[in-house]
């Protein structure tokens, strides 16, 4: 878990931007969103109630259930159910 945060520290201090994708795991267990933002993959691992901020640049997000779906850095992606939405 501890690689997924700093992943996504990480993205967030090479991207300099105010404005950056968020995403809100509203379910009880753990969720897993694969980003993919400049060429290079990372996970981006949510606890249960957790919230996080990556993207910043515009990206690509693979969601819980396999869906792909580009970003700009202005959206949430908000998980209930097992099913992540974007916003």
């Amino acid at each position: 878990m501890w690689k997924s945060v700093v992943a996504a520290i990480a993205l967030l201090a090479l991207g300099g931007s105010a404005f950056a994708a968020s995403a809100i795991n509203r379910d009880a267990q753990t969720r897993t969103l694969i980003v993919t933002e400049g060429g290079a993959k990372s996970e981006l691992t949510l606890g249960a109630g957790e919230t996080a901020e990556f993207c910043s640049n515009g990206c690509f997000v693979t969601l819980p259930n396999g869906d792909l779906e580009a970003l700009t850095g202005s959206e949430t992606v908000e998980i209930s159910g097992g099913t992540a939405r974007i916003k």
